[in-house]
């Protein structure tokens, strides 16, 4: 891999920012919420404990972000890239999640035009793991132009294996 899953990106409203490890109070903050894990399939997430392990993962993956609204500096929720792949120039885009306030406000689709514009500079797909009962996200990729391609377990770091539905997004398929 001759590129960065971990720049500094921004447009005019919001910053993805690498996450680092002194950001975790912050982040856990808008994580304490039960309402933002209600749909995913680790509804527990707002647990400290739970959220320490996931936060965990995050910094060990090396390609997660902390979300930010440049007007306030207000931390909004995290994403990440994962799993890239050399033989098929593929990688994941996933693990996001926004604090409530943050929700319904055309703020995922900014963040994940930030990440496309930025990786179909390197690979031709993009996947993304999506809960088989997280309806909202579902449907926030469809309208992103992902397409269903599959239904796999998935293990999220240090947690049990979840049915997850894989959706795709082709480099010329991304506008």
């Amino acid at each position: 891999m001759n590129f960065s899953i971990q720049p500094i990106l921004e447009n005019e409203e919001y910053q993805l920012i690498p996450l680092q490890q002194g950001d975790f109070e912050l982040l856990y903050e808008v994580a304490s919420d039960p309402q933002v894990w209600k749909q995913h399939p680790n509804k527990d997430r707002y647990k400290r404990e739970v959220f320490e392990n996931f936060f965990k993962g995050a910094m060990e993956s090396k390609g997660a972000f902390k979300i930010v609204e440049k007007s306030t500096g207000d931390i909004l929720g995290s994403t990440r890239f994962y799993d890239f792949n050399e033989s098929e120039n593929s990688i994941f885009i996933g693990y996001t999640f926004y604090g409530t306030k943050s929700w319904g406000k055309g703020i995922n689709p900014q963040i994940k035009k930030l990440m496309m514009d930025y990786i179909f500079q390197f690979v031709n797909k993009v996947y993304f793991h999506i809960g088989k009962e997280n309806l909202r996200s579902q449907i926030a990729l469809e309208r992103l132009g992902g397409k269903k391609i599959a239904e796999e377990e998935v293990a999220y770091f240090g947690e049990p294996a979840k049915t997850n539905f894989v959706y795709e997004i082709a480099k010329e398929n991304h506008f």
